[in-house]
């Protein structure tokens, strides 16, 4: 099989096609011929071994597939080829075929296509559990969300909405508000591209503040950090959950002074580890996600699609957070 190969720790230019033995299912896996592989943040780091996790090499990025199941191995029940199936894989997506163990597939709803069937799970679960589990997020409530035209930050924008929240996204350009205003948001904030001095972030910590009105932010979702983070903890409202997604833009040392004037929370959100310690917490919210999929509610924006060999260029453009939505490679 062909597969995109990282063979030492670099950028997306260090990736290489070329030819990789076709995994065979262990116990309880499944074969997947991959049809759609979304890419996310984490492919940028795995590949400069900056991630949590460093797979021996080589090794092909790439963390949430879908396709059709090719093979089953022992044990494996629920499972047959020809199934539609999404997959959650940790690396290994950008190849023609990976293997997954079965209890991390979900079946891919009749009339989705595949590319949005891989966009689907690792930003919404994430977001989901997010808002929900770490910020209490409820109906009435306001929700401020950074980076609010990637892939999690629409999808926020989405779920906020969904539970009955305001919600305010903030974004570095006039299109990424107008992708946001699409999504739902009720408000949208263009902000300048950081680094920012003292100056320049009170400018920015007043923007917020006004958008969060006299109460300030119930819960603010974060998965940019960088020069953002402290004129957006700076809006927090009373008691608010300020929710620590990512670091694109850097990890932001933030004045714990904040916290002890608003009483509030600076809350860590890490889905992976959480869906391993509570595979039945996640499980519900992932039928909760399919209902409000099945209901038009939520929906994957895939605004760019790439073929396996230009997968790398797929991976830059996350990096430079140029995206709008979701950036899927079609195998």
């Amino acid at each position: 099989m062909k597969a995109l190969l990282s063979r030492a720790p670099g950028g997306p230019e260090t990736l290489e096609l070329a030819d990789a033995p076709d995994p065979v299912p262990a116990p309880g896996q499944v074969v997947v011929a991959v049809r759609a592989c979304a890419i996310n943040y984490p492919d940028v780091l795995i590949i400069e071994d900056k991630y949590q996790f460093k797979p021996p090499r080589p090794f092909a990025p790439g963390g949430e597939v879908a396709g059709i199941v090719d093979s089953v191995g022992d044990g494996v029940t629920g499972w047959q080829p020809g199934d539609r199936v999404i997959g959650m894989v940790g690396h290994g997506g950008l190849a023609e075929k990976v293997a997954v163990d079965a209890a991390r597939l979900y079946r891919l709803p009749d009339g989705r296509d595949f590319a949005e069937g891989a966009s689907l799970i690792l930003t919404y679960a994430t977001t989901i559990h997010a808002l929900l589990d770490r910020g209490r997020l409820a109906a009435g409530q306001s929700l401020l969300v950074l980076g609010a035209a990637g892939g999690v930050g629409l999808a926020a924008i989405e779920l906020g909405k969904a539970f009955g929240a305001r919600v305010v996204a903030a974004v570095s350009s006039d299109e990424k508000a107008a992708a946001a205003m699409v999504a739902g948001a009720d408000e949208a904030i263009v902000y300048p591209r950081a680094p920012f001095d003292r100056d320049q972030s009170k400018v920015l910590a007043d923007r917020f503040k006004a958008a969060g009105g006299k109460a300030g932010f119930d819960v603010i979702y974060d998965p940019v950090g960088g020069d953002y983070a402290e004129p957006a903890l700076r809006s927090i409202g009373w008691e608010g959950r300020y929710l620590v997604v990512g670091f694109p833009a850097g990890i932001p040392k933030l004045p714990l002074n904040l916290t002890l004037l608003k009483s509030c929370d600076v809350c860590g959100v890490f889905w992976g580890a959480f869906a391993a310690r509570d595979p039945a917490a996640n499980a519900a919210h992932v039928d909760h996600l399919f209902r409000l999929w099945a209901d038009g509610r939520i929906g994957p924006r895939v605004t760019g699609r790439f073929p396996l060999a230009d997968g790398g260029r797929a991976i830059a453009q996350i990096a430079s957070r140029g995206a709008i939505g979701k950036l899927v490679v079609e195998v």
